[in-house]
């Protein structure tokens, strides 16, 4: 949850910062009205256009490639909880004497995934994955140990690890999805040139009369907001906005 904090505070910040760099490009063009260049004021016009037109590409990329990723995890969560479930179904295959063990390993395995997905404690939840990844370490050992037992099949040895393989492989493109994220660069230059934006546009807004408050208002919300949901989307698991682990979830309820 305090990560989903930082997020809010980091917007709120950027919503401030906006809301000051307006009033100091205000306040910077009347002074240059009062000293008779205001004509100045519309002379920059095309250049101001192209650092909003910079903006509003860098927030379309970064947007786009936030929800390219979330739903790019999300497929990832029905991709291992169908890995998951092939591996827990090929335990018919094995022999009956050892199936229970491996079933309740399967079980420990799943619990302990949505508990690392589901913890709001980053550092826990690392060392919940951590805990998960020995157990799948268990699991193909038990599984190779069971299908060369005497009794075992040939058939389910062949049929149930290249299953658990699957499984592996799963979770390591889950892992790694989980960590692939822009450089912090883009974030920053993002954060700059909302701010620099602020500023052009409140020097443009020194040729009016009076002071605009809805306008300033909702110039400074739409972008911050805009940066927080970006944000959001790109660390789903410790923001307000979640994956939906319901495949896992219905995935263990089989189970018992």
């Amino acid at each position: 949850m305090k990560y989903a904090i930082y997020g809010v505070l980091l917007s709120l910040g950027l919503f401030a910062g906006m809301l000051v760099m307006l009033e100091v490009g205000r306040r910077t063009g009347i002074r240059r009205i009062a000293k008779g260049t205001e004509a100045d004021l519309s002379s920059g016009g095309a250049l101001n256009a192209s650092v909003f037109a910079l903006l509003g590409l860098l927030l379309a990329f970064t947007f786009s490639g936030a929800a390219s990723r979330f739903e790019t995890r999300r497929q990832l969560i029905v991709e291992e909880a169908n890995a998951i479930g092939t591996a827990y179904l090929r335990l018919d295959l094995m022999p009956a004497s050892g199936q229970p063990a491996l079933r309740e390993k399967f079980k420990q395995y799943v619990d302990v995934r949505l508990a690392a997905y589901t913890n709001p404690d980053v550092d826990s939840g690392k060392q919940q994955l951590a805990q998960a990844a020995s157990i799948q370490h268990e699991l193909w050992i038990q599984a190779l140990t069971v299908s060369r037992a005497p009794d075992a099949s040939p058939e389910g040895g062949r049929l149930l690890l290249p299953a658990l393989n699957t499984l592996i492989d799963t979770t390591t493109k889950q892992t790694m999805a989980t960590e692939m994220h822009p450089p912090m660069i883009v974030f920053a230059m993002l954060v700059a040139l909302i701010l620099v934006s602020s500023l052009l546009a409140g020097f443009s807004l020194a040729q009016g009369t009076r002071r605009n408050w809805i306008q300033v208002l909702c110039f400074a919300a739409v972008l911050s907001v805009t940066f927080y949901v970006i944000l959001d989307l790109e660390f789903p698991r410790v923001g307000w906005i979640k994956l939906d682990d319901r495949p896992l979830v219905e995935l263990r309820q089989s189970m018992n």
